[in-house]
């Protein structure tokens, strides 16, 4: 019961967060998902958009190990950050090929993610790159 309604509050923040952070949907991009949906113990999924971007959301507990994953494609490179509770935890870059799928992922530590709300920012090297999001607490 309560990982469904976190699961709610989550997706809930999630679609307002992804509008504050000025994340609009690409209209060319219609190829679908690049990395499929994490399940149950997913906390955020974009499965796809374009350009600069990222997410706002909360859920997070500092009890579990929590994992990035982020896959592109388009030529160029995205810069993935996170950061909990306005600290930046993780920050790594990804290659983006043209044609096929980059992926570039970062597992943390319980503890390290803390307790409540968090932030994942995308800077991409081009508009035009398309990319994809996931962030899990795996149980």
């Amino acid at each position: 019961m309560i990982r469904a309604r976190k699961t709610v509050a989550v997706a809930m923040l999630v679609a307002l967060g992804a509008v504050g952070m000025g994340v609009v949907p690409a209209a060319a991009a219609t190829t679908g998902a690049l990395l499929p949906h994490p399940g149950p113990d997913g906390l955020v999924w974009v499965p796809e958009n374009a350009g600069d971007g990222g997410v706002v959301s909360a859920g997070a507990s500092d009890r579990l190990a929590t994992v990035i994953t982020v896959a592109c494609e388009g030529g160029g490179s995205v810069s993935v950050t996170m950061a909990s509770q306005q600290t930046q935890v993780a920050a790594f870059e990804v290659d983006c090929p043209e044609g096929s799928t980059g992926v570039g992922s970062v597992a943390m530590d319980p503890g390290v993610v803390q307790w409540g709300s968090f932030s994942v920012g995308i800077d991409a090297s081009d508009e035009s790159i398309r990319w994809g999001l996931t962030v899990t607490q795996p149980e």
